[in-house]
């Protein structure tokens, strides 16, 4: 029979070490199912020039005639869908992260916004709307006058 000495600093590491992997998993690279289809499927820029409301959302491997961009009040949708390349066996699987399947993100614009005058570009893979601004919604510049 043969003693060992306890260590309680390597016991505390191991614990340290077991949680910061549950943490990694859990937080860092969440597992598939986590989050609701419509949830973080697009991620989305948006900022304001004195003439327009930009959008800027990276939609890889989707063709632009695939995208449906709507408006109704001052909500924006963007949808399609992203298409699998090739059918894998799932045993030949080493990692499967990327997404497939029907996206939709829809999100509030600020008001005054003219969204049949919106026009939208696409370059390699980046969608990029622009939403002119009402008149009344334009920064005005006001001059003062000296007496």
């Amino acid at each position: 029979m043969s003693i060992t000495r306890w260590e309680p600093f390597r016991d505390l590491i191991s614990l340290r070490e077991a949680m910061d992997r549950l943490f990694e998993e859990s937080w860092v690279r969440p597992r598939a199912g986590w989050l609701l289809p419509t949830e973080g499927a697009l991620a989305m820029d948006m900022y304001e020039t004195p003439e327009n409301v930009v959008a800027k959302t990276a939609v890889p491997g989707v063709k632009p005639e695939d995208i449906d961009i709507t408006m109704a009040g001052n909500t924006l949708t963007i949808a399609g869908e992203t298409k699998a390349e090739e059918k894998v066996g799932e045993e030949n699987n080493i990692r499967r992260e990327r997404r497939y399947g029907r996206f939709s993100r829809s999100i509030a614009l600020p008001t005054g916004v003219q969204g049949e005058k919106a026009e939208a570009a696409f370059e390699q893979g980046l969608l990029t709307l622009a939403i002119p601004k009402a008149e009344e919604a334009k920064p005005k510049v006001i001059k003062m006058k000296s007496k």
